[in-house]
């Protein structure tokens, strides 16, 4: 019995070998199967190129017409960022956001696009960093004073939140930090967030882009003149061919992608309107910036002022595509300022910047690629626009007065005498009027079952359009920059020497531009958006103990209680074999 124990224990042994044994071989195969599949995964993936993008509005993901100018990239591009430094959070976060956008574009530019982070203040003396600082200003990259509070102290400090592009031996500043100012910080950071990739991408795509788009500023018709328009020209310099277009040339339109009319004051003869008609016929594009009243400040001081509407013969011309504008102008409590001699001390007359109802800021807009995330745009004696029955045409609002206004039908007094005088709030109640609109569609031309002008070329008429876009604007001024009276040179178009402010009047066309003139382009990426999901700061104040809980000392006793858990566990386990 006892050598049958024996033997019995032996075998028993014996298996239990066997069974340990199989058992690390299978383990040993299971890793090696493991190490197999996971470099087959890695062969496979270096063929097949992409990313996951797990957020809600997909705020990492690179739009489709981005992706394709990086692709089609000649040469390298170098990204200097002056985001560097002492950042206080918001704009920390607002770095990283762009570290982020910028390492995507390496990665679909298969390495082209090359970036550095640098901080502007690191230059060593006073002096050179100063001339560093105005170096950046000159090339678009403004400073921005950022006032904080640390450790019980008042700081100020200056931030640099732009970048300086080069490529193929050209550079351009870019501002990164953009947004409507109207709203808070955070907001304004967010909305930056947001344009990040369209401002480095437009950017690019000004200095890779070798074909440059035609575009008419349409002359001979009292519009404005080089000086008035010398900051859109220059804009549009950037990244089109400018060239001054005269109708009674009668030369052919078709090589131009957008024709702009800026501020006509004189009449438009049927011929230059047959012109006008079937370039958009054949599918041509306009900027209309129209002014509907003739009103100045320079008659502004007579107290016998008024201002009468202009006859440029464009309105039944207007009404056919879909719009009309109204002979009126729109009072806006939100206005811009002028200044305003109110008194005198001693001799020196004493001077205020008193709101002006007839200088509107624009600061509602539209949910659209062109007004995303703008700042206010500044406009003078602008119009109400209505809109009338147009078949097939997609007509949408773009800009806006704010809530508090009113529409004074002409003749309309203009006086700066009247700033003077207490306005009266509860007149400036007919709420928001729209005062631009985008038309998109095929358009009826006005000649259509009509007899053409004498002398008109009617070989190639068109009754009805190719699908086209117009966009019309009731202000003219929005297109004109200040002047500088002593050295008679123009100021950024959008930059108010009175309230010493650059508003969005540049940005705001531009992106008309773009819009017009590139039917799937880079506007679109402007659509790209990014939601902020504050903290409830009341939830947070009231339940401050409990979430301290259980963000720090819930954690802490699940992985005790799940050790605890485990080891009693394996220890039953064992203890019954």
């Amino acid at each position: 019995m006892c050598q049958d124990s024996n033997w019995k224990q032996a075998v028993g042994m014996k298996n239990s070998s066997s069974t340990l044994g199989s058992k690390k071989t299978g383990d040993l195969l299971l890793l090696a199967n493991g190490i197999a599949l996971v470099m087959l995964l890695n062969l496979v993936s270096s063929f097949y190129f992409f990313r996951a993008d797990l957020t809600e509005e997909k705020r990492y993901t690179i739009k489709p017409q981005t992706k394709e100018m990086l692709k089609n990239l000649d040469d390298e591009v170098f990204v200097e960022v002056f985001l560097e430094g002492d950042l206080n959070p918001g704009f920390k976060r607002f770095q990283k956001s762009v570290k982020e956008t910028l390492e995507e574009f390496r990665i679909y530019s298969n390495n082209k696009v090359k970036y550095i982070f640098t901080n502007p203040a690191q230059a060593k003396g006073e002096k050179a960093r100063n001339e560093f600082m105005r170096e950046l200003a000159a090339k678009g990259i403004e400073p921005m004073n950022v006032i904080e509070t640390q450790n019980g102290q008042r700081v100020e400090k200056f931030v640099f939140p732009g970048a300086l592009i080069s490529y193929g031996g050209f550079e351009t500043g870019v501002m990164l930090l953009k947004g409507n100012r109207a709203k808070n910080a955070q907001e304004v950071l967010n909305e930056s967030i947001e344009g990040t990739e369209y401002e480095l991408a437009n950017a690019i795509y000004k200095l890779s882009n070798p074909h440059r788009q035609s575009v008419g500023l349409l002359k001979g018709h009292g519009e404005l003149d080089s000086l008035d328009i010398a900051g859109l020209h220059q804009s549009l310099l950037e990244q089109h061919a400018v060239y001054n277009i005269d109708l009674s040339q009668k030369k052919s339109l078709d090589r131009l992608s957008l024709l702009i009319v800026a501020k006509p004051t004189q009449p438009f003869s049927q011929a230059d309107k047959y012109q006008l008609d079937q370039y958009i016929m054949h599918g041509g594009k306009v900027l209309f910036l129209l002014d509907r009243l003739e009103a100045n400040m320079d008659s502004a001081s007579r107290d016998d002022y008024y201002a009468f509407p202009y006859d440029t013969k464009l309105d039944d011309q207007l009404f056919k595509y879909g719009v009309r504008i109204n002979p009126d102008l729109v009072e806006d409590r939100v206005s811009g300022k002028y200044p305003v001699v109110v008194g005198k001390a001693g001799n020196r007359p004493q001077i205020m910047q008193l709101d002006w109802p007839f200088f509107p800021l624009i600061n509602q807009y539209a949910e659209h690629p062109i007004t995303r995330n703008l700042d206010a745009t500044l406009t003078k004696f602008v119009s109400s626009i209505d809109t009338v029955k147009a078949t097939g045409i997609k007509k949408t609002p773009l800009l806006f007065s704010s809530p508090y206004t009113r529409k004074v039908t002409a003749p309309v007094k203009v006086g700066v005498n009247d700033l003077r005088k207490q306005l009266q709030e509860g007149n400036f109640n007919q709420g928001k009027i729209p005062v631009a609109y985008l038309l998109e569609g095929s358009f009826t031309s006005l000649f259509k079952n009509r007899f053409a002008p004498d002398g008109a070329d009617t070989s190639g008429f068109r009754g009805n359009s190719l699908p086209t876009k117009i966009i019309i604007v009731a202000d003219g001024d929005v297109a004109r920059n200040a002047v500088n009276p002593r050295e008679q040179k123009a100021q950024p178009l959008g930059f108010d020497p009175v309230m010493q402010y650059t508003f969005a009047n540049a940005d705001l066309l531009m992106n008309m531009v773009a819009y017009l003139t590139n039917e799937n382009g880079l506007i679109r990426v402007r659509n790209k958006e990014v939601k902020i999901r504050p903290l409830d700061k009341e939830k947070i104040k009231n339940e401050e103990t409990t979430w301290q809980f259980i963000n720090l000392v819930l954690p802490v006793v699940a992985i005790i209680a799940f050790g605890m858990g485990r080891s009693y566990l394996r220890k039953r386990k064992y203890t019954k074999r």
